[in-house]
């Protein structure tokens, strides 16, 4: 970056928008979120340990924002998701059999984690497990708390084939733990070789997709080596609902039919709005998608930002994940390729404060660079994107 772009002042008045931050695993931090020069974290939940926390903060800091009643973001936008590192722990009651409903808890247990787990684990790993949280339930808490936040994403979901779950707890691990840090994450202990089968992971993200397009909230997706797989589930849901593509003639013969029956068939028009609204059904997909960090490659674009997408996919990076291998070719063709109305910035951050404001500058300073953007122009942008993203 050129020394005299760096040096120029930096326009948080302009407003910044943190499009995927984890500030309530420490909680601690939280306290320094009304100090911070950013305008909005969009704070999501990942696991059963944070989904309340993400919820009494936003409740918490909203008290004088009016959030409740939608009318401005506040400082912090909650987002409720179950993360695929932890999609194993939920099983699929919807679809399994009654055989299997029946069985004990202990023996349901055992089952469900050798068929959800790659290699099947030993008994002493299950035993190490916790008891699996049903599907129906995990999609009935988070309808209630995105209907008790209005504004609410679902977040943080997706897919992940790289990652393992660590090991079982030791005394030493136990000793060592961070009390500052919420639990349920790795914290430092060591990898396992058992990942979770992609087929389990698909389950649990498509329920939770069903259920924003149910309750039209934008959603926050995870994508680690599987971005393939991820389009391969939206095109699904999304069959049957695909854009019509219409030709510059059409578009043309459109505009000179609209404009000539405006202002006779204004308040039919309205009329029609109106009762359309009240007719709506919910859509099994969500309306905003947000490939958090994305780490893919430049040809994949072509297909999530395709016209006929009935969703509208955004692209957030961060210094943390994206750029911390600084001569990475492959971030930098995507966020040179990518159009300007579709790139957000975010920290990706575990703690709240100076830090996160420090992220989400040095990411905006990095894309503006790339794109050869004024920091006024790009940090704008920036801005404009998060709320079409939110908001529609």
């Amino acid at each position: 970056m050129s020394d005299q772009k760096q040096n120029v002042e930096f326009p948080w008045h302009l407003g910044v928008y943190d499009a995927h931050c984890h500030p309530t695993d420490t909680m601690s931090s939280i306290a320094s979120i009304p100090q911070m020069k950013a305008t909005t974290l969009t704070v999501m939940a990942t696991r059963g340990e944070d989904q309340d926390l993400v919820l009494e903060t936003a409740l918490s800091l909203s008290k004088d924002e009016n959030t409740s009643q939608g009318t401005r973001p506040g400082l912090v936008l909650p987002c409720f998701g179950w993360h695929p590192w932890f999609s194993h722990q939920i099983i699929d009651d919807m679809t399994e059999s009654s055989d299997q409903k029946d069985l004990s808890l202990s023996d349901r247990k055992t089952q469900h984690y050798k068929k959800a787990l790659t290699p099947a684990p030993e008994d002493a790993f299950i035993a190490s497990l916790p008891n699996p949280k049903p599907l129906s339930q995990l999609i009935a808490e988070t309808r209630s708390r995105l209907q008790t936040c209005p504004n609410s994403l679902v977040g943080e979901v997706g897919l992940d084939r790289a990652f393992r779950l660590p090991n079982a707890w030791t005394p030493d691990d136990q000793e060592k733990r961070d009390e500052q840090v919420t639990p349920g994450s790795r914290e430092g202990r060591t990898l396992s070789p058992h990942r979770v089968q992609l087929s389990h992971q698909k389950v649990v993200l498509e329920a939770q997709l069903r259920l924003a397009g149910e309750l039209g909230r934008p959603v926050s997706v995870h994508s680690v080596q599987a971005h393939g797989a991820v389009f391969d589930l939206f095109k699904k849901l999304w069959s049957g609902h695909e854009k019509q593509q219409v030709s510059r003639r059409q578009k043309r013969r459109q505009q000179e039919e609209s404009d000539m029956n405006a202002e006779s068939d204004a308040e039919d028009d309205q009329e029609q709005k109106e009762a359309s609204k009240t007719k709506k059904q919910p859509l099994p997909f969500p309306p905003r998608i947000c490939m958090h960090s994305y780490s893919g490659p430049v040809d994949p674009l072509k297909q999530f930002l395709h016209p006929s997408n009935p969703s509208d996919v955004y692209f957030s990076f961060s210094a943390v994940i994206n750029f911390s291998n600084p001569s990475s070719q492959k971030v930098i063709d995507v966020i040179k390729s990518l159009p300007d109305d579709r790139i957000l910035i975010e920290s990706d951050l575990h703690t709240a404060g100076p830090q996160m404001d420090d992220l989400l500058e040095q990411i905006s300073r990095q894309i503006c660079e790339l794109r050869g953007l004024s920091l006024e122009q790009g940090v704008q942008q920036f801005a404009d994107n998060w709320k079409r993203f939110v908001y529609g």
